[in-house]
């Protein structure tokens, strides 16, 4: 048994989390981290761009040991199995709907305010198969330096529950 299996997940109720901290170091600062910026809707929105032809994607922070994406989605884009080297990450969906496929459990639905942790290592897919766009902030820790595709692996549509907190 875990601490998360016996007491839940602390970071599933985020009025309990802690503010921001200058410089974060835990998943719960991270998140926090992520929900802060998130919040601050005049900073992030007039930078999205959307292309037609790939996701677009831009840094918006730097910090000790952490980095800031904001990405948009256009119906039909997804990011392709991969994973995220040696690093965590938040990920944060500021609107619209994107659905994540995780190696060894189904589809999961993140609607705008879902937040989603993600451990190194961990092989996911991430799509907008809606209609609408969708716009996502990633916080990475430490800040990405690799990113593993899969080609051709393909990620299970229906089977059980699996990996990491899903927040929101």
């Amino acid at each position: 048994m875990s601490d998360v299996s016996i007491a839940g997940d602390p970071l599933a109720w985020p009025h309990l989390a802690p503010a921001p901290l200058a410089h974060p170091s835990t998943v719960g600062d991270f998140a926090a981290l992520a929900r802060r910026v998130a919040a601050d809707r005049d900073r992030w929105a007039p930078l999205v761009r959307y292309d037609a032809i790939t996701r677009w994607y831009a840094r918006l922070e730097t910090g000790p040991g952490y980095e800031v994406w904001l990405l948009s989605w256009l119906p039909g884009q997804g990011s392709g199995a991969h994973d995220h080297g040696h690093s965590s990450a938040v990920m944060t969906v500021l609107q619209g709907e994107l659905t994540e496929l995780g190696a060894g459990r189904g589809p999961r639905a993140l609607a705008a305010g879902t937040q989603r942790v993600i451990s190194p290592g961990y092989v996911h897919e991430v799509v907008n198969d809606t209609l609408e766009p969708a716009v996502s902030l990633h916080v990475y820790f430490p800040g990405l330096t690799q990113m593993t595709p899969y080609p051709g692996h393909v990620l299970r549509r229906q089977t059980t529950e699996g990996h990491g907190p899903l927040l929101g």
